[in-house]
């Protein structure tokens, strides 16, 4: 779960994007800061307390040369306040604020085995129906939910699983 902080930095970079109608590229940028904060060497030279902020931001702008003057900005604010660690969040929630401008709703799926394509599309469809927006969906599996599905969408939860169903007839049974 993203943190707080994660969700206000995302939340000004979508509000800046939108007045600048620049997703695409915030989403770019976003991906290369995302990839190479999960690189172990570049989060161990960013963690260490013997290299300046300065030297670190200096560093990661060589390599990472083509990022807009706003992501350089939001890169130092993070290194500075030493927060990388919330730029795989903030590209996460970027990811869904662009989805959801653009009228697609993330549908996260668990079920107890993979789901195969044509599944997938079925449950998307059904998805979309019940929305009344396209569904993206990314799939997970869960062997412990035993079957069924579990849906999230935003703050919605569906859940249609096997072990749920249990859970609810133990209770059922021990208050009746």
């Amino acid at each position: 779960m993203a943190r707080g902080s994660a969700k206000r930095f995302a939340h000004a970079i979508v509000e800046l994007a939108r007045e600048e109608k620049s997703f695409d590229a915030w989403q770019h940028d976003l991906h290369e800061l995302r990839a190479a904060v999960s690189d172990e060497t570049v989060v161990t030279f960013l963690g260490s307390p013997n290299v300046s902020a300065a030297e670190k931001i200096k560093t990661i702008e060589q390599v990472l040369g083509d990022l807009r003057p706003e992501s350089r900005n939001l890169l130092r604010m993070l290194v500075e306040r030493r927060q990388t660690d919330l730029i795989p969040d903030i590209a996460d929630l970027f990811d869904e604020a662009v989805l959801e401008e653009r009228g697609i709703t993330l549908a996260n799926i668990t079920t107890a085995d993979k789901l195969n394509e044509h599944g997938q599309a079925a449950v998307g469809e059904l998805l979309k129906v019940i929305t009344g927006k396209d569904v993206e969906i990314r799939a997970h599996t869960d062997p412990s939910i035993i079957g069924g599905i579990i849906v999230r969408m935003g703050d919605q939860l569906i859940d249609g699983s096997v072990i749920n169903q249990l859970r609810r007839l133990r209770a059922r049974l021990a208050a009746g």
